[in-house]
C-alpha cells in the first residue's frame, strides 16, 4: 500500500465517487478504509468501527468469510473467465444455476439469467418483460408501472423505473412509458394516511386507477422492492405486496420483485417476497449474492415465464440480451460458497433476532431526542431513522447537521449510511446482540454531540 500521507493527499483528486458531488468529494475528502474483519472496518488512521451498513447492504456474512475467499482463489487458478455465450458455459455455473434453483424453489423461481450486479439484473428483467409479451403475441404490452420512492438502480431502464428524482433528472429523458403510484409510505404520502393497512388499500387503489387509466394492455410489468431500501428503509402493511400480486394476475402484467437488497436473508425470511408470502414472476437479485466479494447477480424466473421462452418454435425467443461478464467462472464459485454459508449459519434468523433489538433500540434513542421524526424497520436487519427539524411540520433536517451525525457516530465507534434526511442501518447479518449496542451506542452519542 501507499504511504499514508501520500494516499490522503491524492484522495478524491483523480477520483469521481458515484452518488456525491466531485467538488464536495475534494472538500471534504471521504473516509479511507484500509481493512475489514468480521463486521467492522478500519480507516487509514487506525481507527476500528463496526459496519453498520454492511458494505453496501450487501456484506450479509461480514468481511471473513473464509470458504468465499477459498473459492474465489481456487477458481482464479482452475479458470479465471470464460464466456457464457451460445455455445460455451462452465462448469461451475451450472452448479450454481442447481443451487440457485434450490434456494428459490420455494419462491417459484426455477431458471437463472445471470448478469454482473443489480442494475444489470434489472435492466434483464424490464428487457425479458417486453420480449415476453411479445413472444404471446401482445407486442402492446411495453410500459412499466413501479413505486414512488422505489429504488432500482442507475442503468436508463432501471432509472426509469426509479422513484427518486435524485437518479432522473439531470440524465433526462429516459426509457419512455415508465409511471409511478404512491408508495405505502406511512410517514409522508399524498393521501396524509398513517393507518398501515388503511394506507396500503389506498396505494393499491392507485395502481388500479393507473392501470385503467394506461390501459391494461400496455403494461408488461410492475416492478416492486417488498421492502423499499434505500428510498428510506420502507416496509408496506403485508396486505400490499399480495394485493399487487392479485392486481397483476387480473390484468396479465408481471410481477417483477427487485431482491438486490431484500433477498438472501436480509428481512428475516430468505427472500422478501416470502415475507410477505408472494411468488412473483421474476426476482432480481445481487449485492448478498457473493457477499459483496465478486460482481455478480442473477435474475430468477418462474416457469410461467420460462416455458413461453422455451417453448418457442419460431426462433424469437432467442435472448439478444447479456453482459461479458454473465456467468462469470469467479462470480459463480463465489455465489456457490455465499449460499452454502448463508444457509449454514441461518443468517436469516438472527437478522429477525438482531434486527428487533436494533429497531428497538432506535425507538429508544427517538424518544430521547426530538429531531428523530420516524422510525422504520422491524423486518430483519433493515433499519432508518428519518430526522426532521421540526417534528409538527415534519421539516427535513439540514445537510449540514445529518452529515454531522455521521461524522460523531463514526467517532464513537459505529458506520452508518445518511441519504438525504434519513439515516439507514443494514449491518451484516452476523451481527451479535452486542454489535448492536455498539451502534446503538454510537447513535446516541452522535444525537448528543450534536
Amino acid at each position: 500500500m501507499k504511504d499514508s500521507n501520500f494516499l490522503k493527499e491524492m484522495n478524491a483528486r483523480h477520483l469521481w465517487h458515484p452518488m456525491a458531488h466531485p467538488a464536495d468529494m475534494q472538500a471534504h475528502p471521504p473516509t479511507i478504509i484500509t481493512e475489514a474483519h468480521g463486521v467492522r472496518i478500519v480507516d487509514i488512521d487506525g481507527h476500528e468501527v463496526v459496519d453498520g451498513v454492511g458494505g453496501l447492504w450487501n456484506v450479509n456474512l461480514g468481511f471473513s468469510c473464509e470458504p468465499i475467499i477459498a473459492a474465489i482463489s481456487a477458481q482464479l487458478h482452475r479458470l479465471p473467465y470464460y464466456s457464457a455465450f451460445r455455445g460455451t458455459t462452465n462448469d461451475v455455473l451450472i452448479e450454481c444455476a442447481e443451487a440457485l434453483h434450490a434456494f428459490f424453489a420455494p419462491d417459484g423461481l426455477t431458471r437463472s439469467f445471470f448478469t454482473s450486479g443489480g442494475g444489470d439484473s434489472v435492466e434483464t428483467a424490464l428487457r425479458l418483460a417486453r420480449q415476453y409479451h411479445k413472444l404471446r403475441g401482445q407486442e402492446g404490452r411495453t410500459k412499466f408501472l413501479s413505486l414512488k420512492k422505489g429504488y432500482h438502480g442507475t442503468h436508463f431502464g432501471a432509472a426509469s423505473v426509479n422513484g427518486n428524482a435524485n437518479f432522473r433528472t439531470a440524465y433526462e429523458p429516459l426509457l419512455p412509458g415508465c409511471f409511478h403510484t404512491p408508495a405505502p409510505y406511512t410517514y409522508r404520502n399524498p393521501f396524509n394516511e398513517t393507518g398501515p393497512e388503511k394506507l396500503a388499500q389506498l396505494c393499491l387503489q392507485a395502481i388500479e386507477d393507473e392501470i385503467a387509466f394506461q390501459g391494461a394492455k400496455t403494461i408488461a410489468a410492475f416492478i416492486m422492492e417488498p421492502v423499499l431500501g434505500a428510498g428510506g428503509v420502507i416496509p408496506p402493511h403485508h396486505s400490499f405486496m399480495p394485493g399487487v400480486r392479485d392486481i397483476c394476475d387480473r390484468h396479465g402484467i408481471l410481477l417483477i420483485a427487485d431482491e438486490v437488497i431484500t433477498a438472501f436473508g436480509r428481512t428475516g425470511d430468505w427472500t422478501g417476497s416470502r415475507h410477505w408470502g408472494v411468488k412473483p414472476d421474476m426476482m432480481t437479485t445481487a449485492k448478498a449474492i457473493t457477499n459483496g466479494y465478486f460482481p455478480f447477480g442473477a435474475v430468477m424466473i418462474a416457469d410461467k415465464v420460462a416455458e413461453v421462452f422455451e417453448n418457442d418454435t419460431t426462433g424469437a425467443a432467442s435472448i439478444g440480451h447479456g453482459y461479458t461478464y454473465s456467468g462469470h467462472p469467479v462470480g459463480a464459485a463465489a455465489a456457490v460458497a455465499c449460499l452454502a454459508e448463508t444457509e449454514r449459519l441461518d443468517v436469516a434468523t438472527n437478522a429477525g433476532e438482531r434486527g428487533r433489538q436494533l429497531y428497538q433500540g432506535l425507538q429508544a434513542l427517538a424518544a430521547k431526542y426530538d429531531i428523530v421524526g420516524d422510525v422504520r424497520g422491524g423486518h430483519g436487519l433493515m433499519c432508518a431513522m428519518e430526522l426532521v427539524s421540526d417534528r409538527a411540520a415534519k421539516t427535513p433536517i439540514d445537510k449540514a447537521s445529518i452529515a454531522a451525525l455521521q461524522e460523531e457516530t463514526y467517532k464513537a465507534g459505529a458506520m452508518v449510511r445518511v441519504s438525504g434526511n434519513n439515516v439507514i442501518m443494514s449491518p451484516p447479518l452476523v451481527l451479535t446482540a452486542a454489535d448492536v449496542d455498539i451502534i446503538l451506542g454510537a447513535l446516541d452519542k452522535g444525537f448528543a454531540a450534536i
